[in-house]
């Protein structure tokens, strides 16, 4: 799935800016908070459609 590659591309994309928060770097934590915001909405989306296969399978 897309959301997945995207969720998969966004947390790995935050890790530089993870290490320089780390060390104090205000501007890069920003930009961490602003990434892990971006994370939860398109993991809140890829859930949403994980939901709607599974609902739209037979029972087993």
């Amino acid at each position: 799935m897309e959301d997945y590659e995207r969720l998969k591309q966004l947390v790995e994309g935050a890790a530089e800016d993870v290490a320089k928060a780390t060390g104090g770097n205000k501007a890069a934590g920003t930009r961490v908070r602003k990434a892990m915001q971006d994370v939860k909405s398109v993991a809140q989306e890829l859930r949403k459609k994980i939901l709607e296969v599974r609902s739209e399978q037979p029972p087993a």
